[in-house]
């Protein structure tokens, strides 16, 4: 890849169940009843599968903990980023993901959101006013959420796959959805793809900046 073209990330709020309630329910129950219909069998599956991709990517998944409302979280990255810049909006959605995925916690509890800011090297008394004032931030939030809806973003469908191993797992075909903006054209890659596809595309970007 060109050494010369630099590339930066943005993020774009987008809540896969935005009817989820704030006070949340136990995440290990939820799963086992909304994806796999209460089978305890096809849940062992998903956690096996699941581990065993985490350890080769270095997360030790724990499947326990609460699923919840996202929008606060949304509206702390997307202020964040709007006044601090994108590496800030980086380090907030690795501590956020970091503690929702490996430590049991509140997707949007304001402990979370206030770990988040302090991994992110915000200023404690602003980041406390933010997250103290929920109103803050919100209509450009959800503004930028019906937008991903308009551009199709919400529009996705779990599919059930049976890899070569048998093991079941989920998939869904629209998330994350990725566009890379390139100088002579953008590039949209729809639902999770290997790293090698996004790094082909990448450099495709960088080649046609060149």
């Amino acid at each position: 890849m060109s050494k010369d073209v630099s590339f930066t990330i943005k993020f774009f709020p987008y809540q896969l169940y935005p009817e989820a309630s704030k006070e949340g329910e136990d995440k290990y129950e939820w799963y086992k009843k909304t994806k796999y219909n209460n089978s305890q069998e096809k849940m062992d599956k998903y956690i096996t599968l699941m581990t065993t991709y985490g350890k080769a990517a270095g997360i030790d998944f724990d499947f326990h903990g609460q699923v919840a409302n996202t929008l606060d979280a949304h509206r702390l990255i997307q202020h964040f980023q709007e006044s601090l810049g994108p590496d800030t909006a980086d380090k907030l959605v690795r501590s956020l993901y970091t503690q929702y995925f490996t430590q049991q916690a509140h997707p949007s509890a304001s402990d979370t959101l206030l770990k988040a800011t302090n991994d992110a090297g915000i200023d404690r008394a602003t980041a406390e006013a933010f997250v103290a004032d929920e109103s803050e931030g919100l209509p450009e939030t959800k503004m930028l959420i019906r937008e991903q809806a308009s551009n199709g973003v919400d529009s996705f469908t779990s599919i059930q796959v049976f890899p070569a191993n048998q093991e079941l797992m989920d998939i869904f075909k629209q998330v994350p959805y990725v566009v890379v903006e390139g100088k002579r054209r953008d590039f949209t890659l729809v639902g999770a793809k290997e790293v090698a596809e996004y790094l082909k595309t990448l450099e495709a970007v960088a080649k046609e900046a060149s």
